[in-house]
């Protein structure tokens, strides 16, 4: 039978029993070194306490008049018993200097030697032994009596180890209880402690928390979603490698402990990072990339921070911008091959009614209108991807009745792009800029806060016109496009670049946001101004590098 694998004990437990047994350990020591201390403390305070007695006997007056007289125990002996009681001491012998007893506690050893070590008192001195006597082992001092320069008697005055140890281990009991206070109380805070620790580390043992504090880096660096975390003052406690790729946070920049605001982030996203409301899916715009925030705050009694996770959204709106252009082309193709078929049962109609001159002049004209900007386009702008956009734009506007030009000093030779200038960059700049000047041409305040009047140029009459210019040098490229709407006053130039700005309603606002984001991306800028027909008049110019240094160093290379 196979027996059921132990678990091994939780991080808290092992902590608890490590520090109950170092506790006892120091209690044990404590009241060891206690006991040996007040064990030598009670022996020099026993030995202070007949040092003293002996002294004060020896130099008393009345003792040394009683061993003149001829039988000295008459006066000493109820002294001695008497300082002997006060002092509470074991025995006060007085002696003669042939070591006969004078006094003694048991009278009837009076007059018997006295068992013990003299010789250092004979000579003037007072010493300290521990000797065994009738008594028992004693503490005791022997100390001389001093008659002038002559040594008349002796004094000892002792008290036995037994009263010592008695003293001692009163003390041990005394020692004993507050050692095992020390203990229990010591144990008491051990476990509170360890019960608080159990429940922040989840009952999980060392090798578990090791365990996954290493699954939790290398999530962290795995994970493609950006991760933030904040603590309760909006500071940085732990962001992931996705998370710094899409905030714009250099990898070797110090980001733990800055709070959000030092991070120079455009308002909008600071703003959702700070709130203390949950934000769900939230589209926001950083320098280079579109990313979808979600935000929850960490509560538990009281704020404890913000948990953040970020998505780029970059690739996938600028699909979406290609989608919507894809279908606003089948839209165009539609309604054109709608009106194609109109124009062609109007060129039947005229030929069943024998007016075939008329129906060849009117299809020819048709056909000189469509091909006029087609050989125009392809013309000046070689780049495919630009020219098919100008063609497919075109055919849009002249849906929405807006004539889109292209300008007579527009040329991009095949080739004259860099390959790291991404086309999809290109068509998110230009698509979204031509799409907005048309807006702002059919409908006038589309795209405008404020109507502005129009110039005398306009006169309210004419077609409206969106003009593109598209011109590459071995430096730059230039993409202007202008229209004859409303324009922009002054003071919304800023505001045009900011996501959400626009007169069409919710979900709208974005496309100049992309604009100025995907000009960033490719370091180049975007400037707005006032068009010569009134309107408003984009310009993006994005840096090439030096055409001419590249295509020599393509020659040496090969």
């Amino acid at each position: 039978m196979r027996l059921p694998r132990t678990r091994p004990r939780s991080l808290a437990g092992q902590l608890f029993a490590m520090q109950v047994v170092l506790i006892a350990a120091v209690v044990a020591g404590c009241a060891v070194f206690a006991y040996v201390s007040g064990s030598a403390q009670a022996e020099q305070t026993a030995t202070r306490q007949v040092r003293a007695a002996a002294v004060a006997v020896a130099d008393s007056p009345s003792v040394r008049e009683a061993i003149r007289t001829p039988d000295p125990s008459a006066v000493l002996q109820p002294y001695a018993e008497q300082v002997r009681r006060d002092t509470g001491i074991a025995f006060v012998t007085i002696m003669d200097t042939e070591r006969r007893r004078w006094t003694h506690p048991d009278a009837s050893l009076i007059g018997e030697t006295f068992l013990g070590h003299t010789e250092e008192a004979l000579r003037g001195e007072t010493f300290t032994e521990t000797y065994t006597g009738t008594l028992g082992p004693s503490i005791r001092v022997v100390t001389p009596v001093r008659d002038g320069d002559r040594i008349i008697g002796l004094v000892s005055a002792g008290i036995t180890v037994d009263r010592v140890s008695s003293q001692v281990r009163e003390q041990l009991g005394a020692l004993a209880l507050a050692a095992g206070g020390a203990l229990a109380l010591g144990g008491l805070g051990t476990y509170v402690i360890n019960a608080r620790l159990r429940r922040h580390t989840h009952g999980m043992n060392a090798a578990e928390l090791s365990r996954l504090h290493d699954y939790h880096q290398a999530t962290l660096h795995a994970v493609r979603e950006g991760l933030l975390m904040l603590d309760g003052q909006r500071r940085i406690a732990l962001i992931n490698d996705a998370g710094r790729e899409l905030l714009g946070i250099a990898p070797e920049a110090e980001a733990l402990g800055r709070t959000v605001d030092e991070l120079a982030l455009p308002a909008p996203l600071t703003g959702a990072l700070l709130a203390s409301e949950a934000r769900v899916d939230e589209l926001h715009l950083t320098a280079d990339r579109v990313v979808v925030v979600n935000t929850r705050p960490v509560v538990g009694g009281e704020r404890r921070g913000t948990v953040v996770t970020l998505r780029d959204h970059t690739e996938l709106q600028a699909l979406t911008g290609e989608l919507d252009s894809e279908r606003g082309f089948t839209q165009a193709l539609r309604s054109q091959a709608h009106e194609a078929a109109n124009r062609l049962h109007t060129v039947v109609s005229l030929i069943e009614l024998g007016r075939v001159e008329e129906a060849v002049e009117f299809a020819t004209a048709e056909l000189e209108l469509a091909q006029v900007l087609t050989d125009r386009v392809v013309g000046a702008v070689e780049e495919p991807v630009l020219a098919a956009l100008l063609l497919g734009k075109a055919a849009q506007a002249n849906e929405r009745g807006v004539e889109l030009e292209l300008a007579e000093d527009s040329l991009i030779d095949d080739g004259a792009l860099p390959d790291s200038l991404a086309q999809r960059d290109l068509v998110t700049i230009l698509g979204n800029l031509i799409d907005n000047a048309v807006d702002a041409a059919s409908e006038g305040d589309a795209v405008v806060a404020v109507p502005a009047q129009r110039t005398a140029a306009q006169g309210g009459a004419g077609r409206a016109r969106v003009t593109v210019t598209a011109l590459a040098d071995d430096r730059e490229l230039l993409l202007r496009v202008s229209d004859t709407g409303p324009g922009i006053e002054p003071e919304e130039a800023d505001e045009v670049f900011r996501r959400g700005w626009s007169t069409h309603g919710a979900g709208r606002g974005l496309g100049l946001a992309l604009v100025r984001q995907a000009a960033h991306r490719n370091g180049g800028s975007v400037e707005l101004d006032r068009a010569p027909e009134g309107g408003a008049r984009f310009t993006v110019r994005l840096p090439l590098g030096d055409r001419t240094a590249d295509a020599r160093a393509k020659e040496v290379t090969a």
